[in-house]
């Protein structure tokens, strides 16, 4: 089995930030991509911010130098720290990863039961 476990949700006033984190455990072999995403309009979930197969770092626009994806040293677990929110941030989030288990030859996608977070005075 795989887990994805969020943490760091909460109330937080407009202005203020926030660290989400996102631990992924149980039978993986290896992690192709991970981030973040929330509920958008006209959509099922938008990616917030995310890590891709190759390395690199991907932001919705308009979390762009607001909010910054990082993963710790194993790669199993990613942080968004999320800076001067605001309320249309608030909302859902959740953390998906691609993930290889260990009796696997293919990648599924994985999600984590996501966190609120609600950016209101």
């Amino acid at each position: 089995q795989v887990q994805l476990v969020e943490s760091g949700g909460g109330l937080v006033q407009p202005g203020g930030s926030l660290r989400l984190s996102c631990a992924a455990s149980g039978n993986i072999f290896r992690i192709n991509a991970m981030g973040w995403y929330r509920p958008a309009p006209g959509k099922q979930r938008e990616l917030v911010a995310g890590f891709t197969g190759g390395g690199s770092t991907d932001y919705a626009d308009s979390v762009k130098g607001r909010f910054t994806i990082s993963r710790d040293n194993a790669g199993n677990t990613v942080y968004l720290q999320m800076n001067s929110l605001i309320p249309e941030d608030t909302a859902v989030y959740y953390c998906k990863a691609k993930i290889q288990r260990g009796t696997s030859w293919y990648f599924s996608d994985y999600w984590g039961q996501g966190t609120q977070v609600t950016v209101s005075s």
